[in-house]
C-alpha cells in the first residue's frame, strides 16, 4: 500500500512537471491538441525481444514456443515487439546455419554461449506469428558476431542500406511488410559493441556520438537508400543517452522517428551506476554482486532524487523531439540497464522506476510506442509473472494521446489499435 501511494504521488509529479514546462511545447498548441485528438490512434505498448527471440530456444529459455510466448505477451497488453533481424546474415546467406559467439554470459539477452542459428525462414515465421495476433514488429540489429565476423563487410553506408534492402526483400517475398512497424538500421548507433565496422571521426567517439559529421553523413545516405527502395517503411537509427537537446539542433529530417533509450542508471554521467559500483561486466559476476549489495539501498536512500532525474530527462527528450518534429519510440528503459532473477535482487524497485517512466512519457504526448522496461520477456521470470503490473501499464500506454501533428507521420499507419 505504501509503495502504491508513493508511486501515485510520483505519477502526479510527472504530470505536473510537464504542466510546468508547457512553454517548451507551446501552451496554446498543447491546449488546442487536447481537444482534437483522434480517438482511434493511440500509442502501442512495445517490448524488446532483441536477438533472444531466435537464440533463446533451448528448453526453458523462454522463446522455444513462439505461440505461447506471444500469447502471453498479448495477455499482458503488448501489441508491438522489436527484434534483431540479423540483416548482415540474411544478405550473406539467409538459409545458412550460422555459428554465433556470445556477447556475454552474465546477461539474460540472447545466448550465454556459442550458438547456431538460421535466420530465414525463421524470421518470416516469427513475423507471421506476430501478425496473427495484431502485434506489429520493429526491426533492428545488434549485428551479432558470427565466427567469421561477417558484419565487418559493412564498409559503407551503401552496404548498410543494401543488407537491409535484401532483408526487407525477403520479408516482402512472403507478403509480410504490413506487419512491420519500423526499421532501426542499427541499435544504439554508433556504440562499438554493436557496430565495430563503423569508425567515427574521431575514432574514440562511439557511444552517444551519433551527431559527428561523419556519422550524420553515414546515417543520411543509408536511410535515404533504404527509403528509396521501401518508401512506406519508417526508418531510423536508435540512440542511447548523450545530449537529447541535439535532436533539435541537428538535422534529422531524413528520419521518420526517433528511437531513444534512457535509464536512471546512466543519467548524470552514470551517477546511479557509480554509486552502486556497477561497471557492465559481461563475463564475470562482479557487477551483479554489486547490484545485490548496493542497488536497492542506493535507490531507496534517494528515491525522489533519482525519479525526478528520470522525469526531467523524459521531458527534455520530448521537448527536443517536438522541436525536431519527430515522434518518439522507446524500447529500452527506464530504471536499471542490467538486472535479472538473481539471489538478493528485488524486481519491485525496477517496477517502481519503470512505472514512473511510463507515466512521464505518456504525459508528454510525443511517444507513439512505449516500453515498460527492457526486461519484458519470458526469460525474466520475476517481471514476466506479474501480469497485473504489465496490464495496468500497457492500458495506460494504449489509452494515451498523441499530438495531432504527429498523426500525420507515415509511421502512424501502424498505430491504429484493434
Amino acid at each position: 500500500m505504501q509503495r502504491r501511494t508513493f508511486t501515485k504521488n510520483m505519477a502526479m509529479l510527472a504530470t505536473s512537471s510537464l504542466a510546468g514546462n508547457l512553454s517548451v511545447f507551446g501552451k496554446a498548441e498543447f491546449e488546442k491538441n487536447e481537444t482534437v485528438m483522434t480517438e482511434t490512434i493511440r500509442p502501442r505498448a512495445i517490448t524488446m525481444w532483441d536477438f533472444s527471440w531466435l537464440e533463446r530456444r533451448w528448453p526453458g529459455a523462454g522463446y522455444e514456443d513462439w505461440d505461447k510466448a506471444l500469447d502471453e505477451l498479448k495477455d499482458r497488453g503488448y501489441d508491438a515487439v522489436r527484434i534483431d533481424a540479423y540483416p548482415h546474415l540474411v544478405a550473406e546467406n539467409p538459409h545458412k546455419t550460422w555459428t554465433l559467439n556470445e556477447v556475454w554470459n552474465t546477461q539474460m539477452w540472447g545466448s550465454p554461449d556459442v550458438i547456431q542459428v538460421r535466420v530465414q525462414p525463421e524470421l518470416n515465421k516469427f513475423i507471421a506469428t506476430c501478425r496473427e495476433r495484431n502485434i506489429k514488429v520493429g526491426l533492428s540489429s545488434w549485428f551479432r558476431q558470427d565466427v567469421n565476423n561477417i558484419r565487418m563487410k559493412i564498409d559503407s553506408p551503401a552496404k548498410m542500406a543494401d543488407i537491409w534492402i535484401k532483408t526487407l526483400d525477403s520479408i516482402a517475398k512472403d507478403n509480410l511488410l504490413d506487419a512491420i512497424l519500423y526499421v532501426d538500421l542499427c541499435n544504439e548507433w554508433p556504440g562499438d559493441l554493436w557496430c565495430p565496422f563503423f569508425v567515427n571521426d574521431p575514432p574514440e567517439h562511439t557511444w552517444t556520438y551519433w551527431h559527428t559529421d561523419k556519422s550524420m553523413m553515414y546515417m543520411k545516405e543509408s536511410v535515404e537508400l533504404v527509403k528509396s527502395a521501401y518508401p512506406d517503411v519508417p526508418v531510423c537509427y536508435s540512440f542511447t543517452g548523450g545530449v537529447p537537446a541535439l535532436y533539435a539542433e541537428k538535422d534529422l529530417s531524413f528520419f521518420d522517428l526517433l528511437e531513444h533509450h534512457t535509464w536512471i542508471a546512466q543519467l548524470n554521467n552514470g551517477e546511479f551506476d557509480k554509486a552502486v559500483g556497477y561497471n557492465y561486466e559481461r563475463f564475470a559476476p562482479d557487477g551483479y554482486k554489486k547490484l545485490v549489495q548496493n542497488s536497492e539501498c542506493v535507490y531507496r536512500d534517494r528515491r525522489d532524487y533519482w525519479l525526478q532525474h528520470l522525469i526531467d530527462e523524459i521531458h527534455t527528450v520530448a521537448t527536443a523531439a517536438r522541436q525536431a518534429n519527430l515522434p518518439l519510440i522507446t524500447t529500452e528503459c527506464w530504471g536499471i540497464v542490467d538486472f535479472k532473477d538473481w539471489p538478493g535482487l528485488n524486481w519491485e524497485i525496477i517496477k517502481e522506476m519503470c512505472e514512473i517512466g511510463v507515466q512521464s512519457a505518456v504525459a508528454t504526448r510525443q511517444w507513439i510506442a512505449i516500453a515498460t522496461s527492457n526486461f519484458c520477456g519470458p526469460q525474466f521470470v520475476g517481471m514476466w509473472r506479474d501480469v497485473e503490473w504489465h496490464v495496468r501499464l500497457t492500458q495506460e500506454i494504449k489509452s494515451a494521446q498523441i499530438f495531432q501533428d504527429m498523426l500525420n507521420k507515415k509511421i502512424v499507419n501502424g498505430l491504429t489499435q484493434s
